[in-house]
């Protein structure tokens, strides 16, 4: 049994009355974790609240509240690929994440994620991630080494005063006399759970994309999200016509058996540019990975 040395949390969405059991809401939110091994956990006191008290089987749902928990596998696959640190000081580490990596424990990931192996490489307990990828993902990861400077690194992000540009190559159906855009839309959770879809009402994601060039039925965009939705890049080339190559999730649900660590998602975190809240300095760091141009 592969234990995680690190909590995980999941938050209990709002939602319309009659409410779940708590035990329902993690058979339906974790699909691939047996309804018995939920079951055996909660028996065990291994499901807590925020308050850190065991769940039991008639814990009542509460909406928008945490449970915290600790990831459990069998097995687990081996990520057969490394990241890279391009900075490290007593504040900031920068590292370049490989596709297929998570950022953080999840799904069937316990160990094999970067602030797993970030943690291990540096001896650094405290190393806490600062922004996110996808795990399809490849490309920059800040990760904070000191706590007590933590929250001035992340409000970088929370203010928008973080400069992020993505590579992208896509599929690329007709030449467009068009070659830049801003979309902007509102992006929500769909379904599955883990794809997000556009949707009516107020804008909460913005990206400005730029094509560089293309080629056959191909082309290469630079990409800068003005914010941070989950998938926002996906969703954005795919609802232009040009779903990124090797996606997974958008346009369509690809089977699971299609998903192979030979089709990597052509997605890159190429860029990030701040002013360093410690230094004053104006920091650039960048990514030495290249996409598959064919």
């Amino acid at each position: 049994m592969i234990i995680s040395e690190y909590q995980s949390t999941v938050v209990m969405p709002k939602r319309e009355k009659p409410y779940p059991c708590v035990l329902d809401f993690l058979t339906t939110r974790f699909p691939y974790i047996g309804r018995e091994i939920w079951e055996a956990r909660i028996d065990a006191g291994k499901i807590l609240t925020e308050k850190g008290d065991p769940v039991s089987q008639d814990t009542p749902y509460m909406p928008l509240k945490r449970l915290h928990y600790f990831r459990e596998m069998e097995a687990e696959a081996v990520i057969p690929f490394t990241e890279r640190i391009l900075f490290s000081n007593d504040e900031l580490l920068v590292a370049c994440k490989p596709h297929f990596l998570p950022v953080t424990p999840g799904g069937p990931y316990v160990n094999e994620c970067l602030l797993h192996r970030l943690k291990k490489r540096t001896q650094n307990n405290d190393l806490s991630p600062i922004n996110r990828i996808d795990r399809e993902t490849a490309g920059l990861v800040l990760f904070s080494m000191n706590k007590k400077t933590r929250g001035r690194y992340q409000e970088l992000f929370m203010k928008g005063e973080v400069e992020k540009t993505y590579d992208a190559v896509t599929k690329y159906p007709c030449a467009s006399e068009k070659r830049i855009w801003t979309v902007e839309n509102r992006i929500i959770r769909g379904d599955p759970w883990f794809r997000m879809k556009i949707a009516p009402g107020k804008s909460n994601a913005i990206s400005k994309i730029v094509l560089v060039r293309s080629w056959e039925n191909r082309a290469l965009f630079q990409v800068c999200p003005i914010t941070g939705k989950k998938h926002q890049l996906r969703l954005h080339l795919s609802g232009l016509g040009f779903p990124i190559l090797n996606d997974p999730y958008y346009p369509e649900l690809l089977p699971e058996h299609q998903k192979r660590f030979a089709a990597p998602l052509q997605l890159l975190a190429r860029r990030i540019r701040f002013k360093d809240p410690i230094s004053a300095k104006q920091v650039t760091y960048e990514s030495e990975r290249v996409l598959l141009i064919v």
